[in-house]
């Protein structure tokens, strides 16, 4: 979790009036911030990364003036309109298609200041940014730039001197022999050119998303800054632009506009949402009673715009506050502004006691005779990789049931089965002794018109001596104990399993799962060098 250096002189000059050191110290921990240390002059606290405007000092102390009566209701951004521009070429689409920039202008920076910002940049990078991937974030000193400014592609022998540096360097050696570039070439590993923003005297003034020049390093004595922010993703890049632009004008810039140019760019929006609140889920969500207007001077102290509209609340929400989705995150807000410590336990209506969901009773004997087997349970993800589903175990992937819009091509797939992740996990642990004996109880998804889910076990066993009979007597036993169940075994074929070393699972004449010894050719595709057997269970069948 990111930690925030806050110190009491800062801090109190930034709430605008006077409040005591132990105000502060008890009021942090109701917006969320845990307390690391403490020292005399200053505290350093942890903020959750859905909170990237707690990066700073200034946006902790935004929300405490909320909280503690200073100031309520949204802060407001204000922007004035600027003449100055970047043209994006077409040559960036493929690489890192958006760009968008503001300037913060007629500012005075100390050492703590910057140390804030550039704590903030790297915050925001590691969050929204996913590590530079979606966004990376630029700082310059403006009055050392002449626009406009193009964003443009060049060859990787392209020289300027990057910052930390008294000397020229090629882009290549820059990735190869640099600490950042080293860090972070991985992202243009599949560009042969790569991304720059040149001013109109031809200095470079950035190479993102690695690195800045050192021509625009900024420094105490600079006074006007402009961000840029490149992205591959336009709303993520809007995200961190605005966190940066609320702390730039509380730092006391003031800001200007900067028009983008190109195909695929437009200058940036960064103007607040709107969202409805039905006061009837605070109420039910929270257990308590109030009035429309004590919602609503919550939500102002928790710095958001509310008021009443009909039966409904309407709420102002700020781009900087990008970790409200809808009206269950504004019911939190509520909350914070009401005061959780003023919350009070009530006794439920209902006088009927709890008891567990027989399901889950099944599961929960399902997983104690597994582990009475002397197996260990382990838990992977419903969505899964189609290399690990179907690739590296030879199965047929043409009723595949993928996700639309992954992030991640390890998470792309919804899982048919759990066997192959058993043995991915298995590939994951062959620095530990055997024997490994491993069994999973989790969904599995189905295509029958709409996607179905099932409940699922499977466990495998890798030792130099298990075979299908040893397998086979654990699925007996496990059948046994736990469903009073004696199960048939007929002969089957699949792709995951030996041929002739595998078998159905038939309970009452129905094919309940698999049985078998884990395939030689599977076996090195995961690089396992070990023999695996296992089996698999659709648990709804024997449950229902």
């Amino acid at each position: 979790m990111p930690v925030v250096t806050l110190y009491f002189n800062r801090i109190a000059k930034l709430l605008g009036r006077k409040v005591s050191r132990e105000k502060i110290i008890s009021t942090l921990p109701f917006l969320g911030l845990d307390i690391e240390e403490e020292t005399s002059d200053h505290i350093n606290v942890e903020y959750s990364p859905n909170r990237p405007d707690f990066s700073t000092d200034y946006g902790i102390a935004t929300s405490l003036q909320g909280l503690l009566g200073t100031k309520l209701g949204m802060p407001q951004l204000k922007i004035k309109k600027g003449t100055h521009a970047i043209k994006a070429d077409a040559s960036v689409a493929k690489v890192r298609p958006y760009i968008i920039a503001i300037e913060a202008l007629d500012g005075k920076m100390d050492d703590e200041t910057i140390r804030q910002i550039i704590t903030m940049q790297e915050d925001l990078h590691n969050g929204i940014g996913r590590k530079r991937k979606k966004v990376s974030i630029g700082i310059h000193d403006l009055n050392k730039i002449k626009f406009p400014l193009v964003y443009k592609t060049v060859e990787r022998t392209y020289k300027f001197i990057p910052l930390n540096s008294q000397d020229e360097m090629a882009i290549s050696e820059i990735l190869d022999k640099t600490e950042t570039g080293l860090a972070y070439k991985h992202l243009l590993e599949e560009s042969k050119k790569v991304p720059v923003i040149v001013d109109s005297a031809g200095n470079t003034i950035s190479f993102p998303p690695i690195i800045n020049s050192k021509l625009t390093e900024v420094t105490s004595a600079s006074r006007n800054l402009l961000v840029e922010v490149t992205a591959t993703d336009k709303n993520a890049a809007e995200d961190a632009l605005a966190v940066v632009s609320y702390t730039m004008q509380n730092a006391g810039f003031k800001l200007s506009s900067v028009r983008i140019l190109g195909p695929r760019n437009s200058t940036p929006s960064l103007a607040s949402r709107k969202i409805l609140l039905d006061p009837v889920l605070v109420n039910n969500t929270l257990g308590l009673d109030v009035s429309t207007s004590v919602m609503v001077k919550s939500l102002r102290k928790s710095r958001l715009n509310a008021t009443a509209k009909g039966k409904q609340i309407l709420c102002l929400i700020p781009r900087y506050r990008t970790d409200i989705f809808g009206s269950i995150d504004l019911v939190e807000e509520v909350a914070l502004g009401y005061g959780i410590q003023n919350l009070e336990p009530t006794i439920p209506q209902a006088k009927s006691a709890g008891q567990k969901n027989r399901v889950t009773v099944s599961l929960e004997a399902a997983r104690s005779t597994m582990i009475g087997l002397g197996y260990s349970e382990v838990m992977n993800f419903g969505l899964a990789g189609k290399h690990t589903l179907y690739d590296l175990t030879k199965r047929d992937s043409s009723d595949i049931i993928s996700v639309s819009d992954s992030k991640s091509q390890e998470h792309q797939i919804l899982r048919d089965t759990l066997l192959p992740g058993l043995v991915d996990v298995l590939s994951r642990n062959i620095h530990e002794s055997y024997p490994q004996k491993i069994f999973e109880i989790g969904t599995a998804f189905y295509r029958d018109n709409l996607v179905g889910e099932e409940i699922h076990l499977a466990c495998a066993s890798a030792h130099n001596d298990v075979n299908y009979t040893e397998i086979k007597s654990i699925l007996q036993s496990f059948l046994k104990s736990g469903f009073d169940i004696v199960s048939a075994a007929k002969i089957s074929s699949n792709p995951l399993f030996t041929q002739g070393r595998t078998a159905d699972i038939v309970v009452n004449g129905k094919n309940v799962g698999i049985v078998g010894e884990i395939a030689r050719e599977v076996l090195d595709n995961f690089k396992l060098r070990i023999p695996v057997s296992g089996f698999e269970l659709n648990l709804t069948d024997l449950m229902f």
